[in-house]
């Protein structure tokens, strides 16, 4: 668990890095201290401001390098998502940067998929879905922006990994559970506040 000045610094430090690559196609090198040595799976999210429609989210999902490392990738590629234009340096005062930083996704094991709904709770969990080649993943926020329950939270994860909606009950479906801490800009380049699931801000 990072304190909530560790996720300032994370989320002031994914803004450096956003901001110098746009403008600059460098990065920020910043020293951030000890913290974010350790591995930790990471996503940055940009939202619109102050519509906060969703303007790109990019992550590492597996705690596979530092978390200084990770904010710099996955801030990088946050600006070029592929589902959207690339962000320009005209919109840098109009987004606010979203950082939530992960625990290792854990397989959660079934004998029956319909025991999937009791092994998940909408507000603390994000999913994975897996099955050959095919993965999707939703951070633990989406299904409580959404409104989502626990059957439409797997559905739209097996679709955001380019499967069927009911591919959840499929025995060749791996399915991982993972939390996530959240840190965000209320206003760009304003105050950093660590946000609860249930839509708070602390």
């Amino acid at each position: 668990m990072l304190s909530l000045e560790d996720g300032r610094k994370a989320v002031q430090f994914a803004r450096d890095v956003v901001e110098e690559y746009v403008k600059n196609k460098n990065t920020s090198s910043s020293d951030i201290g000890e913290t974010f040595d350790q591995e930790l799976g990471v996503f940055v999210t940009l939202h619109t401001y102050p519509a906060h429609d969703l303007r790109g989210c990019i992550g590492i999902p597996q705690p596979i390098m530092p978390l200084k490392k990770a904010i710099v990738e996955a801030g990088k590629s946050a600006t070029r998502d592929p589902r959207f234009s690339p962000l320009v340096e005209g919109e840098l005062d109009k987004i606010i940067i979203e950082v939530t930083v992960l625990t290792k996704p854990e397989l959660i094991e079934v004998n029956q998929p319909k025991e999937y709904l009791s092994a998940i709770e909408i507000g603390r969990d994000g999913l994975i879905v897996e099955q050959g080649f095919y993965k999707g993943l939703l951070l633990p926020q989406v299904p409580v922006e959404q409104g989502w329950g626990k059957e439409e939270f797997l559905s739209n994860t097996c679709m955001k990994a380019g499967l069927l909606i009911d591919a959840w009950f499929d025995d060749q479906t791996k399915i991982y559970k993972f939390s996530g801490q959240i840190f965000t800009e209320i206003e760009p380049k304003g105050k950093i506040e660590e946000k609860n699931l249930d839509g708070s801000d602390d």
